[in-house]
């Protein structure tokens, strides 16, 4: 027996579309389960934010939205859905959906589970005043609600994977010391949770993939054993092959050991192969008991920000920037300085440029504080009276604009015995449901030994090599976990030394290495894990994003181009593998 489970959002504001493409597929009738992921970090602030404005709001509207368009076809379709949408508001988002059943005649039962909310607590657990605080809840509770006969079931903060995994759990009956069973799950949730990122989106390899049609969201098969097959509707775009599958395993992970509330599953003890076009086993993974303590996210609001792009074009950029650069702190000590002022210089202009665009670099100022008069309009109005006395060429890439709000994000982590998680069942009635037990026991911890050799040295010299780019031989994939910046970097499944190729990759890309190919992060604390089942590394590279994507001044504020830049970069690479 399987269960089927598909994607149709990986963050808020995904294609709006999806879930009824999903539905209308020939295929969409053989899906028992539809899920959704909409909250980011960042969308938790976002959510703060509509509630401070309006309390009855705090959950994700384009989810309302689907659900308007396609409640009566998922009931047609025999569907179950499942989405973290409620976000700071499951209870509200779970009443606006019984309206909709109500005005369209549909007759669905509607369950919401809470509890990840701690503002009211935040004191008492030690986690200060915060716009959000938010513990990551585990997936039994979604099972508890499906057991009961919900159709629909939205919730709060759950991990990310945990729309998945509560199907799985309800549908097989699993229980608290299933751990590779569940461990399973959570990797099936984890590489289908971003939706199309499983199936070519933001893939460095995405030039062998079907770019004419629209890319489809993916589908878990997940068998009682927690294995699973990954595919997508036939009728789609792009592809599932194992180095989509990997893109995303390798995705925002800080090591081997992913954890989540109810397991933690080994990354490095996964498996894959490809079993047929579009689809992809997952196969043999290893969960270890669950932590006693869940992350929780927290969002304050952390003053307030404004930025000014100068335009430096043709010659003698340097003494151009000098000299804006010196007037705008000039002035600033004038009318007010900012608690922080920071400047960026970006190079991109290029020696006898062919287009006025060759010929620019941009210089960006960035400003930040605790009030709003010093960056708001105070300071645009700095930049814009410079524009005749400065330096020739001045332009600006936009009109001024006034201050903006800054958000930043950090983690804290408290018992899961101090997390109420609670089920409200469509009838109105609360279901307390337990933390995992402290005593659970796990099968030995997991390792990698007979392959990890193959990451610890290079059993011979790789010959000659060749400077290029190091994406002539590797994929890459990252992205953000508040301040800190992951990279997965890995061999492709089709090379045909890939073993030989990895053992060269894992013993090049040492921190130090990494800090020498990446040089923003020459003084940052940089690890890097080897995943050999997968011919992987991962790289996570600790304070690269500050305090986050909401207060980030970087050009790339959750590091989704990162993993691009680094296989950009040039390297001697061994010619044998490069043929």
């Amino acid at each position: 027996m399987t269960i089927r489970v598909g994607n149709c959002s990986g963050y808020y504001g995904d294609r709006l579309s999806a879930m009824r493409e999903m539905l209308e597929s020939p295929e969409g009738s053989d899906l028992d389960y539809l899920t959704g992921d909409y909250l980011a970090e960042l969308t938790m602030l976002i959510l703060g934010r509509d509630a401070m404005k309006d309390p009855s709001l705090g959950y994700a509207k384009t989810f309302l939205r689907q659900m308007t368009d396609c409640l009566a076809l998922a009931k047609e379709r025999g569907v179950r859905i499942v989405a973290n949408a409620g976000g700071l508001n499951p209870a509200g988002l779970a009443d606006r959906l019984r309206e909709v059943a109500a005005e369209q005649g549909v007759d669905v039962a509607i369950g919401h589970v809470e509890g990840d909310d701690l503002r009211d607590r935040a004191d008492e657990l030690g986690l200060g005043q915060n716009l959000t605080a938010n513990a990551y809840l585990g997936a039994f509770g979604i099972a508890a609600a499906l057991r009961a006969g919900a159709d629909v079931v939205v919730t709060g903060r759950v991990t990310d994977a945990s729309v998945v995994v509560g199907p799985a759990i309800a549908a097989f009956d699993w229980q608290r010391d299933d751990l590779d069973a569940l461990a399973g799950a959570v990797v099936a949730g984890h590489v289908i949770e971003c939706g199309t990122q499983a199936t070519g989106g933001n893939f460095s390899g995405f030039r062998e993939l079907d770019l004419t049609r629209p890319l489809g969201f993916p589908i878990a098969e997940i068998a009682a054993d927690g294995s699973s097959v990954i595919t997508k509707h036939p009728d789609t775009g792009g592809a599932v092959t194992v180095d989509t599958v990997t893109a995303q395993l390798v995705y925002e992970v800080a090591g081997p050991a992913y954890v989540n509330p109810d397991v933690v599953a080994r990354l490095d003890s996964v498996r894959l192969a490809q079993e047929g076009p579009d689809r992809v086993a997952i196969t043999g993974v290893h969960g270890d008991a669950p932590p006693t303590t869940t992350k929780v996210c927290l969002n304050t609001l952390g003053g307030y920000r404004n930025s000014a792009e100068f335009v430096l074009t043709g010659l003698d950029i340097p003494a151009k920037a000098a000299w804006i650069r010196g007037q705008v702190e000039a002035a600033l000590d004038r009318s007010g300085r900012p608690e922080l002022v920071e400047w960026q210089l970006d190079r991109t202009d290029t020696f006898d440029p062919p287009t006025q665009a060759a010929a620019t670099s941009v210089l960006r100022c960035h400003v930040r504080d605790p009030q709003d008069k010093p960056v708001g309009r105070a300071f645009s109005d700095v930049a814009v009276q410079l524009a005749l006395a400065s330096y020739p060429g001045f332009t600006l890439t936009r009109p001024p604009s006034g201050a903006t709000p800054v958000g930043v994000y950090r983690a804290a982590y408290v018992p899961q015995t101090e997390v109420p998680h609670v089920v409200v069942h469509p009838d109105g009635s609360r279901e307390d449901v337990p933390p995992p037990s402290p005593d659970l026991l796990t099968s030995p911890p997991f390792s990698a030994e007979e392959t990890v050799a193959k990451s610890a040295h290079l059993e011979e010299d790789p010959g000659p090599t060749r400077r290029v780019p190091l994406g002539e031989l590797v994929h890459a994939r990252s992205g953000d976990k508040g301040g800190d910046a992951n990279v997965g970097v890995w061999v492709p499944a089709t090379h045909p030394r890939r073993d030989a190729a990895f053992a060269w990759l894992a013993a090049e890309l040492t921190p130090d290495r990494v800090r020498e190919l990446l040089p923003e992060a020459a003084e940052l604390e940089v690890e890097v894990h080897p995943f050999p089942r997968l011919a992987a590394v991962n790289i996570v590279i600790h304070g690269l994003l500050g305090e986050g994507v909401a207060s980030s001044t970087r050009p790339d504020p959750q590091a989704k181009a990162l993993g691009e830049w680094l296989r950009a970069r040039v390297a001697p690479l061994p010619e044998e593998f490069l043929s």
